[in-house]
């Protein structure tokens, strides 16, 4: 059954082997906070690299038990930043996940070509997913956060990881909708150019998984009752599972209205390295932090 709340992800963890989580410069109450509550939830066992001084006096000053992690001492923050690379790299961690150090610091990491985590020719790109209480199952979306202006490689790129996130929250066959600002096919803007050569793409089997359509206007592909009014006959128009944004512009706005206007909650990864890592902002709720692991597991 497919995950509609992503609550629901912790339930579907624990029927699974945990993953083990290496948090970089865990340093900051947070995300010591939100790794113990992952901890606890019996869903990952947990690794601390950074200031163990730190660490120790925030788990005292919260009543953490720090004996519920193994921490390694560095702190250097790119130093705990390469050393934590190096350990999810070489098999001794499933997901890599950013704590109080600045995401330029943590990015060089995984992008070293020596020592990182990408594969070659890989493109590394955010996947959110959002749980709006006016929208009936969640949203995956993409890319909010890393690639500012895709092209169309890279489009077709950030589609596939967000079918796959999708497929990983257990709906079998997500529908897309590739977002533009308007659902007609405009030669004169790339972003419909390039959905319509998705969709074209979609229907010749070059992208797999997944009922796509686009271009799409936002409100159509949310509203079957928009669709409906333009005359729009489509699977995805209500029922869309994962919105693929223009860029970064867009995606960006959309995330920000969704969780500092509206309020949604929402969890967040960066994917296309070779293990899933968790990107989420210094300022974001031990909530956000906790769903993030979550989806980090469930991508693992």
């Amino acid at each position: 059954m497919a995950i509609t709340k992503l609550d629901q992800m912790l339930d579907a963890l624990r029927s699974k082997p945990k993953k083990k989580l290496v948090a970089v410069a865990a340093n900051d109450e947070h995300t010591i906070e939100a790794v113990k509550d992952a901890v606890n939830a019996g869903i990952v066992e947990a690794i601390l690299v950074g200031d163990e001084t730190k660490i120790i006096e925030i788990c005292n000053k919260d009543s953490i038990d720090p004996g519920i992690f193994t921490i390694i001492n560095e702190p250097n923050e790119s130093v705990a930043a390469t050393k934590a690379v190096a350990m999810v790299r070489d098999g001794m961690g499933d997901v890599l996940m950013k704590g109080s150090l600045s995401t330029d610091k943590y990015m060089k990491a995984i992008l070293n070509k020596e020592l990182g985590l990408m594969a070659p020719g890989s493109i590394l790109t955010h996947v959110a997913v959002i749980e709006n209480p006016k929208y009936h199952k969640l949203m995956v979306v993409g890319d909010v956060a890393v690639i500012p202006a895709p092209d169309l490689k890279e489009k077709t790129a950030i589609l596939n990881y967000l079918i796959n996130t999708a497929k990983a929250l257990q709906i079998e066959t997500p529908k897309v909708a590739i977002i533009t600002a308007s659902e007609q096919v405009l030669p004169k803007l790339q972003a419909c150019v390039d959905a319509a050569l998705l969709s074209k793409m979609a229907d010749r089997g070059q992208i797999t998984g997944a009922i796509i359509d686009g271009p799409l206007a936002l409100d159509v592909a949310i509203d079957k009752e928009s669709a409906a009014i333009k005359g729009l006959n489509s699977q995805v128009t209500g029922e869309v599972d994962c919105l693929l944004f223009p860029n970064i512009e867009a995606g960006n706005v959309f995330y920000k209205c969704m969780t500092k206007i509206v309020g949604c909650e929402v969890g967040a990864i960066v994917a296309g390295a070779k293990k899933p890592c968790v990107l989420s902002s210094r300022g974001d709720s031990v909530k956000t932090k906790l769903y993030s692991i979550a989806l980090a597991a469930m991508t693992a």
